[in-house]
């Protein structure tokens, strides 16, 4: 009999156990995820805001939700960019003749407010826009290439920073951004999200491209070892600092010392559209009482 009793008693908790269960509410608790795009650059050689040379960009992110409108997160990314004088109509700029690229790895950390109320559980919630701004560090070293040959720009001092040409120093590879931007989200199931989001970064440094100020005469610069004529050859920096004489007929220079080279009292920038696939992570709770 007390066997029965105790089998009868197991049968009904567990029952009651299985009923609970049912009517326990899940949470959302945030996500995590990868996302895939583009990247493009403005800056002293794109001036113009041309939208023409985009290059490829990926990052993986976490995000910490706080409410079904308001979460934090943390993304890490790499992206390429670069540009040339060449792509531009304007005729100083194509004189110029000045080309970059680089790789940028960012770290940043954002802010993110839903529109609509996102509960990916929840058919009836299961899209949103919204926006995001936030504050992050990247690391960037602009390099070009010359017959053939990639050449790191920084080292250089193309601007005179290596000469401590007018207190120019050289520039750190590390500068802060601030993301702003704005995307939208679709729930595809109950574990999984879709995203497209377009974010632009004000920077606070203006030698991503490794140009800014004026130009620094080509003869304050070493030149390069001795040919078998007896004439000095240009250096590295010489070719690099001022490759205006590809462009003129005769191959002298056009542009002097402190004429300009760049614009310094306006930063580079980049933007970074992506798309965005991410997996929910959950909790249960008791649902509260209405």
């Amino acid at each position: 009999m007390n066997r029965i009793i105790l089998s009868l008693a197991l049968v009904l908790l567990m029952s009651t156990a299985s009923q609970a269960q049912m009517y326990f509410e899940t949470v959302h608790k945030g996500e995590f995820g990868i996302t895939a795009g583009g990247a493009h650059y403005f800056g002293d050689l794109n001036n113009r805001a041309a939208f023409n040379r985009p290059k490829p960009a990926f990052g993986i992110f976490f995000r910490k939700q706080f409410s079904e409108y308001i979460s934090a997160r943390v993304s890490a990314h790499y992206a390429q960019l670069g540009y040339s004088d060449t792509y531009s109509k304007n005729e100083f700029q194509r004189l110029r003749n000045l080309s970059f690229n680089t790789n940028i790895y960012e770290f940043a950390i954002q802010g993110d407010f839903n529109f609509f109320k996102f509960t990916p559980e929840d058919p009836a919630h299961s899209f949103t826009p919204y926006v995001t701004l936030g504050v992050g560090v990247f690391n960037y070293d602009p390099y070009a290439f010359y017959d053939g040959t990639k050449y790191f720009l920084r080292p250089l001092g193309t601007e005179g920073q290596t000469l401590g040409f007018q207190g120019r120093k050289p520039y750190s590879t590390t500068a802060l951004c601030i993301p702003f931007g704005a995307g939208i989200k679709y729930n595809l199931t109950e574990k999984v999200n879709i995203s497209f989001e377009v974010a632009h970064r004000f920077t606070f440094t203006d030698y991503i491209d490794d140009v800014s100020t004026t130009y620094v005469s080509n003869g304050r610069f070493q030149s390069g070892p001795i040919n078998s004529s007896g004439v000095p050859t240009a250096s590295d920096v010489q070719l690099l600092a001022d490759r205006s004489y590809e462009i003129t007929k005769n191959g002298s220079r056009f542009f002097n010392e402190g004429q300009q080279r760049g614009f310094s009292k306006q930063k580079d920038q980049y933007i970074i559209a992506e798309i965005g696939l991410s997996f929910n992570l959950s909790s249960y709770r008791c649902p509260t009482a209405d």
